[in-house]
């Protein structure tokens, strides 16, 4: 994993704790916000960082329900 990617993912796992879900959200809208005034190269980077955020979140929802299932087998 490529520097700039473990910092992304690390800077999105604590967003996550932070904020919860609505950190993907907030990603987002200020992704387009920057888009829509003009820093695409900043639109950029913020929707890598929403899409990092998401895949954890997701792999987390996965962990979660992988063990919810196991313990009642």
């Amino acid at each position: 994993m490529a520097l700039r990617d473990k910092l992304t993912e690390q800077l999105a796992l604590s967003m996550l704790a932070r904020d919860g879900i609505a950190a993907i959200w907030q990603l987002h809208l200020s992704a387009a916000d920057a888009h829509r005034t003009g820093h695409p190269k900043a639109a950029q980077s913020i929707l890598e960082l929403a899409e990092a955020a998401e895949e954890a979140w997701l792999r987390a929802e996965g962990s979660r329900s992988l063990i919810c299932c196991s313990k009642s087998s």
